[in-house]
């Protein structure tokens, strides 16, 4: 509970302190960079050195790819087909097509599997969220920002992305098995611990919904998919194609359906791409996606039992 009273609160900060004249305009990109530059390394940092990498990590790991890449295809062909800009269509991929399988995907699927669920949850988000984001979400909004980017610029954002140096070291730690002492790992798992607050607070400083705003159109087709499709399309080839059950299976249909990834709104946010569209998908996303958790909850454990 304590986790859902965070998130809410936090994200109501952020909406308050837009009225409070002493707080800097740019706090929201203040709080972004050391997120970016801090918190996400730290995390990495943290978890990915422990993970057990062998042939069972696949399909968890594959949740964030497929879903991503579904996205991608979606937007992609409506765009063109409707003349839509390229900051519209790498904002809606970006936050379309990535799920907060972290914060709001940990609380829940520990509520409801127990603290051992907690591996898998772990293996969607690192190496397939994360790792996603980090490489062609980095390519993708860098490419989509200003039109055509070159090859060599958009291999220098990745690997000059601090998440993604990060995530190379501590990669390179579990292979070598080596680990940090339980007072480093202490360390990262605080500073890993501020990434979802400060989003939040980020996130809620940036959200200023318009009325008359024409976002909201693609506001519900963003969420359509992340909330709707995304969760079907992993239901259907993990249970359909791979032959997937039990916990495996339902966990990864869950976390394909969680709100919008914060990260990926701040993210698109960096690039111009759209920023006002990528905290609505956020602050809209997270109250509306337990209700659809709720339903994709039922179909698991009623409908495919």
């Amino acid at each position: 509970m304590s986790s859902f009273i965070l998130l809410f609160g936090c994200l109501g900060l952020g909406l308050l302190l837009q009225h409070v004249k002493q707080f800097p305009k740019n706090s929201a990109q203040v709080l972004n960079q050391f997120i970016i530059y801090i918190s996400l390394p730290a995390l990495a940092l943290y978890f990915i050195p422990e993970i057990k990498l062998n042939s069972t990590v696949l399909l968890p790991v594959g949740v964030a790819w497929i879903c991503f890449a579904g996205a991608a295809l979606f937007f992609w062909s409506l765009g063109k087909a409707f003349g839509w800009s390229r900051k519209l269509i790498g904002c809606l991929i970006l936050t379309g097509g990535l799920g907060n399988t972290s914060f709001v995907g940990l609380p829940v699927i520990e509520a409801l599997y127990g603290p051992d669920s907690l591996e898998t949850v772990i293996l969607i988000d690192q190496p397939g969220t994360f790792v996603v984001l980090s490489t062609v979400g980095i390519a993708l909004a860098a490419s989509f920002s200003r039109g055509t980017t070159s090859a060599a610029i958009i291999a220098r954002k990745i690997f000059f992305f601090p998440p993604f140096i990060a995530f190379l070291l501590a990669l390179l730690l579990n292979i070598l098995n080596l680990h940090f002492s339980a007072d480093i790992k202490d360390v990262f798992q605080r500073l890993g611990s501020t990434v979802s607050p400060l989003a939040l607070v980020s996130v809620g400083l940036q959200l200023r919904p318009e009325w008359r705003s024409r976002h909201w159109s693609f506001l519900a087709l963003g969420l359509t998919f992340q909330l709707l499709l995304a969760p079907l399309l992993i239901l259907g080839l993990y249970y359909g194609v791979f032959g997937a059950s039990g916990e495996l299976l339902q966990i990864s249909v869950l976390e394909a359906a969680m709100a919008p990834m914060i990260t990926g709104s701040i993210v698109a946010a960096s690039y111009g791409l759209k920023p006002r569209l990528a905290s609505m998908m956020v602050g809209f996303g997270i109250p509306i996606s337990f209700l659809t958790l709720a339903f994709w909850y039922w179909v698991l454990r009623v409908v495919i039992g």
